[in-house]
């Protein structure tokens, strides 16, 4: 990989796009790849994507074409930002045509329905094993329209190769980017999955009218969930007090550009999911995470109250006042981070 690679980005949703943006600004030759031809026709033509982050100027250096033997021909780095149920399908078709010494960056929170795997998994079930290596995946607090407008942001690069990871860290790091490195995979992608759902919590909490009391509970306790599962998947408990962890969790239960945190305020307000995704507009990953991280806790034997109300309120349509008070009137227990139930 050169010292100005040419960078792919496949998905051009509000995250695929503020990353693009981000790298093309850096003067890097940059190739969004958008599913629907009229969007990447649009961003050519308009220098803006008018789907998403709209009236936001895109630099000359950044090239969008929905054709993706073209968004692969040359690309020295590739950036992956679709929902994570399309990843496998996507990869299924990227791997052949990629170039092998490739690196690539996940951007994309989630575990998968039916499956119960992180989008680390996904990727390592379709990469050869020989491509591991290669496999990095970015996380930490950061809204895509904060990104765009050049707000400090903080992230991390997670990957099992330390020269890869730090060779991604170099090209996405700025003076308004800054990013982090750790080899502890499963760590970032556990908080980047599970901090959506403890975000919808939070939501469906100021949607009822309660007060920053319960937030603060639910987002400490949402941590303690956090490590939890991630701890039974193999991470290192620190990693959930870092910027993929506590960081993104903050930022999503909190922040008002956060879709999960509205999809749970449309639900304290009394909304239908149906009706709250409509107005929506976006996918809101902690929606299917919920069932994938509920289900995954239940065959891991991990106890995961929050997620667990948040599954009942979204699946099976338990009021959010009740799922409420029903966390509230659990067995007292004495409190862990990693170890309370």
């Amino acid at each position: 990989m050169t010292d100005q690679p040419r960078v792919s980005v496949l998905g051009a949703g509000s995250w695929g796009t503020a990353l693009a943006k981000h790298l093309a600004d850096q003067g890097l030759k940059t190739t969004l790849w958008a599913r629907r031809p009229e969007q990447a026709d649009a961003i050519n033509r308009d220098r803006t994507n008018p789907s998403y982050l709209k009236g936001t100027p895109l630099p000359d250096s950044l090239r969008a074409t929905s054709d993706l033997g073209d968004a692969l021909d040359g690309t020295e780095l590739l950036v992956v930002v679709v929902p994570t149920e399309a990843n496998r399908n996507l990869l299924e078709c990227v791997v052949p045509a990629l170039d092998p010494g490739v690196p690539v960056v996940s951007a994309t929170k989630g575990i998968e329905q039916g499956t119960h795997k992180l989008v680390s998994q996904i990727f390592e079930d379709v990469f050869p094993e020989d491509r591991h290596h290669l496999l990095t995946y970015l996380g930490g607090p950061s809204f895509a329209k904060e990104v765009v407008k050049g707000v400090p942001t903080a992230v991390s690069i997670a990957g099992h190769d330390e020269a890869v990871r730090q060779r991604v860290q170099r090209v996405f790091n700025t003076d308004r980017f800054r990013v982090y490195t750790t080899p502890d995979v499963v760590g970032v992608e556990v908080g980047g999955a599970l901090k959506n759902v403890v975000a919808i919590a939070a939501g469906a909490a100021d949607g009822l009218g309660f007060g920053h009391n319960t937030r603060a509970g639910l987002i400490t306790r949402g941590l303690a969930e956090l490590s939890r599962l991630a701890v039974a998947l193999g991470a290192e408990p620190l990693t959930l007090m870092g910027l993929s962890g506590m960081g993104d969790l903050v930022l999503t239960c909190t922040g008002d550009a956060s879709r999960n945190r509205r999809v749970g305020i449309g639900l304290g307000q009394g909304k239908t999911l149906s009706q709250i995704l409509d107005e929506l507009g976006e996918v809101a990953e902690g929606v299917k995470t919920t069932k994938s991280a509920h289900e995954l806790a239940q065959q891991l034997g991990v106890e995961l109250p929050i997620t667990a109300q948040v599954y009942a309120v979204l699946y099976e349509d338990r009021p959010a006042l009740e799922a409420m008070q029903m966390l509230m009137t659990r067995p007292l227990k004495e409190e862990h981070p990693f170890g309370a139930r």
